[in-house]
């Protein structure tokens, strides 16, 4: 695992309300990925939808950055206890995503997929909630490999792992499949103000 390291910094001034229990703040936004950074070919490139739809769907990544650009500032917080205030993102709503795709009634969860096989899962009510979107940009400038370009999932309310780096597609199921962290330990579902880090939490 990559880890960047950092000092933990004072929170004077800072609304303690937004910082979940076991956290705590900084102005850094560190690096942590297993693996290395992956390479990529924007000509090879694309964005699948499969599984439990009406119809499967691929995007390359013109396709992607034509679709409708919203910004948005959230808080984050990631499973090693760090958490970073007031990031600002840009790419595509996840609600605008899913306009083009249709589900079928069983649908119940969604498997993020990335690169270097990595994935995560996401009850299907976080993966739609409303702040939800596939970011390119970060703080006015284009992501930089290491955070997850060419784009990366943004779900704030939950831990910063199922914010999947290098995303590639989606899958749609009937059930509960644990992906990448989620084998490793890592919980289910990720709230980070019920501190579900492992199992058993």
């Amino acid at each position: 695992m990559v880890v960047s390291f950092f000092k933990r910094q004072e929170t004077k001034g800072i609304d303690p309300g937004r910082i979940p229990p076991g956290q705590y703040y900084t102005e850094r936004f560190p690096v942590l990925h297993a693996g290395s950074v992956p390479g990529v070919d924007l000509d090879e490139w694309d964005f699948t939808v499969d599984g439990l739809v009406s119809s499967p769907q691929r995007w390359d990544y013109q396709g992607v950055r034509s679709m409708d650009t919203v910004r948005r500032t959230f808080d984050i917080h990631c499973v090693t206890k760090w958490s970073k205030l007031d990031t600002d993102w840009e790419g595509v709503a996840v609600t605008e995503v899913m306009s083009r795709i249709e589900l079928l009634p069983a649908v119940s969860h969604v498997l993020v997929v990335a690169e270097h096989g990595f994935t995560a899962n996401l009850p299907l009510a976080d993966f739609l909630a409303e702040p939800n979107l596939f970011a390119y940009r970060f703080d006015g400038e284009e992501l930089e490999p290491e955070h997850g370009w060419p784009l990366r999932l943004v779900v704030p309310h939950l831990y910063f792992w199922k914010s999947v780096k290098w995303v590639r597609g989606l899958r749609f199921l009937d059930r509960d499949e644990p992906g990448f962290w989620e084998r490793n330990g890592y919980h289910m579902r990720g709230d980070p103000w019920n501190e579900q880090r492992f199992w058993g939490d």
